[in-house]
């Protein structure tokens, strides 16, 4: 570094040392006014500002959730207090001069009250091969206020409904418990992935069935294909024009129509015909079972449809364990009747162990059938 000839700083008169030639590279002269790059270091010094600080900083807070307002949108922090969240704000806010290098800062927060922090921070840095040192404070508001998602939970907002619905009966409590997990689990996904407008609005109960209204179209799709593909069954889906955005582009609230089978996994049904009640299996795509006269398997028809023509005669879990009395051939058995204590002649089905001393069996209008062991 030399002093020019000639150059003298305007303010005190001593000279100015300036580097030359290859000296010049890495100096940082770029952001400097002239007058700035005449001040020798020491008057550079005394006007120079390490950072640029704002009087206040403000953190708006959802009051409910407890999200923060960062730019044009709510974030979830999951903080029990917003030290930390403030001292990001005045990062953020903070600007620091582009003549230092290797600026490095500590801060102490203090907290005054719930909605006040003082942000007491010092900063160094390096200016002209000077290191320079400066402490501020900035105070820092937290302003409570509702975040758009809060907002639209407590407006009822909705823009999807599920209709949960059984065709020629009314869907059971374990498959209405079971639609509620399964509208939970799908908005917990969503929320997972960041997306703050996942919710559930309100599950009421109805006539035949059960209603959920969700917060976006895609929610919705997604439940009532989750139920179709856990319960089988279909779903329809049907529009409304409620609204226009800000825009003016159609806003629609769809409704998924979700129809479970007639049928269960566990029902015994007696079909039209002379096959014998079938112990229903599965119930996704067509109906499949066994036939609980013969063992054989069945598996509804094209013709039949997905769900033929029947009534449920019990299920499963009434069925009762009955004592084997004698095995009379291929085809028959005898059993103690669970409601006269007599011996009776049944149909032997192929799922039959030869071994055991007692069976499941259900008694029912369709008569007295042995159904197949766990």
């Amino acid at each position: 570094m030399t002093a020019e000839s000639g150059t003298f700083c305007p303010r005190c008169g001593d000279p100015v040392e300036r580097p030359t030639g290859a000296d010049r590279r890495g100096t940082g002269e770029s952001g400097t006014t002239r007058r700035e790059r005449m001040l020798c270091t020491a008057c550079y010094l005394e006007e120079f500002d390490l950072v640029d600080v704002p009087d206040r900083v403000q953190v708006d807070v959802c009051a409910r959730c407890g999200a923060v307002h960062r730019g044009n949108r709510w974030v979830d922090v999951g903080a029990k207090d917003y030290t930390d969240v403030a001292v990001d704000a005045v990062t953020e806010a903070l600007g620091v001069h582009v003549q230092a290098e290797d600026v490095a800062w500590e801060v102490t927060p203090e907290q005054v009250d719930q909605t006040n922090i003082r942000m007491h921070a010092t900063f160094t840095g390096t200016v002209r091969g000077e290191e320079v040192t400066e402490s501020v404070t900035v105070p820092v508001t937290i302003a409570k206020g509702i975040c758009t998602r809060c907002g639209r939970i407590s407006g009822d907002y909705y823009a999807s409904v599920v209709q949960v619905r059984a065709d020629g009966r009314d869907p059971t409590a374990e498959e209405t418990e079971r639609a509620v997990e399964i509208a939970n689990e799908v908005v917990a996904e969503m929320e997972a992935t960041g997306d703050r407008n996942a919710f559930i609005t309100e599950v009421s109960e109805t006539r035949g069935g059960l209603d959920m209204k969700l917060s976006t179209n895609k929610i919705g799709k997604k439940v009532a294909r989750n139920l179709v593909t856990e319960f089988g069954g279909r779903v329809e889906d049907s529009e409304t024009l409620v609204t226009e955005d800000e825009d003016g582009n159609e806003v629609y609230r769809v409704t998924y129509a979700v129809h479970l089978p007639r049928y269960h996994p566990g029902d015994v049904v007696d079909l039209d015909g002379d096959g014998g009640p079938v112990l229903v299996r599965s119930v996704k795509g067509n109906l499949k079972g066994v036939r609980v006269t013969t063992g054989e398997p069945y598996e509804a028809s094209y013709e039949e449809g997905n769900a033929p023509d029947g009534r449920v005669v019990g299920t499963r879990t009434d069925a009762e364990e009955t004592t084997v009395v004698a095995i009379e051939d291929e085809n028959a058995v005898q059993i103690i009747d669970p409601e006269t204590y007599e011996s009776r002649t049944v149909a032997r089905p192929a799922y039959f162990d030869a071994d055991a001393d007692v069976v499941p069996t259900l008694k029912s209008r369709a008569g007295l059938h042995i159904l197949p062991g766990n």
